[in-house]
């Protein structure tokens, strides 16, 4: 079995290349096990396994784990094979959790970790040899019960990323790219989604128009000649739309409706279509 790579920082970059300079590609988050692919001297070649992303990681932000344990201030869970944590618990493997406590996932809390003190992002992985110093968690096995798979449920989680600044590659409140946004906020709600917006496209029943739209469904966008997706946005209701845009600077709730806004004149120029989810 490959080795595997626990992240024991609150967000460690996935970068290009294996170099600091080299553009970051997408994120990993406290808690979460990574598949070890490669190395080149103090980085690694990992896959995320929740969405099968690659990148370079460099060690400081990883435990390698050796199959022998891991050091007390980064538990996290091993895998069976590459299936994610909620296949192995659908399937009643607990055993995959390393001790005898749960895991739970943060809303943005802070937790005491071994020596260090950590302030950790949505998404992120709590262990119980972590204690909980502030902040709200919420454990995996609550989490379907208290967010459901349900537009308008999804929607009202889209509202934790409000004031969140445009980050390509990122995942979180602290930063994100428009497909990082709805696939971590679709993703609290048990719905898993690919990690890039051409990816995303494919997933669920295909929409063609702007009207009729239902909260929680993605709504895709291109400003290419070639029409090839490059921004994904999510519904809120039948008229506006959450998304983390460039040409916002981030967070921005767009009315579709708008005929005064020539932004959303853009958008809707740019529309595809859209895909339901839920």
């Amino acid at each position: 079995m490959p080795a595997i790579a626990i992240v024991r920082a609150p967000v460690a970059p996935l970068h290009a290349e294996p170099r600091i300079a080299s553009g970051q590609v997408s994120q990993a988050l406290f808690g979460h096990a990574l598949l070890v692919l490669g190395e080149a001297g103090d980085w690694r070649r990992v896959r995320t396994l929740h969405d099968g992303y690659e990148g370079w990681a460099h060690l400081g932000y990883l435990v390698i784990d050796d199959a022998e344990g891991v050091p007390e201030d980064a538990p996290a869970f091993r895998p069976y094979e590459e299936r994610t944590f909620a296949q192995r618990r659908d399937a009643g493997e607990d055993d995959a959790v390393i001790g005898d406590a749960a895991p739970a996932l943060s809303l943005g809390c802070t937790v005491r970790a071994g020596e260090r003190t950590l302030r950790l992002p949505f998404g992120a992985v709590v262990f119980g040899a972590q204690t909980r110093l502030d902040g709200e968690t919420v454990p995996f096995a609550e989490r379907a019960a208290r967010f459901p798979r349900d537009g308008g449920a999804i929607a009202e989680s889209a509202w934790r990323f409000e004031g969140t600044a445009y980050q390509w590659g990122g995942l979180t409140p602290w930063g994100a790219d428009c497909s990082g946004f709805v696939q971590a906020v679709c993703g609290l709600h048990g719905i898993e989604l690919p990690r890039d917006a051409w990816q995303q496209a494919l997933v669920g029943e295909h929409r063609d128009r702007l009207d009729g739209l239902a909260a929680g469904d993605l709504l895709f966008f291109s400003d290419r000649e070639d029409r090839r997706v490059t921004h994904v946005g999510l519904a809120i209701d039948e008229l506006r739309m959450a998304h983390l845009a460039l040409g916002r600077g981030g967070w921005s709730v767009e009315d579709l409706v708008d005929d005064d806004d020539p932004y959303v004149e853009r958008l809707r120029a740019n529309f595809l279509h859209a895909r339901r989810v839920v």
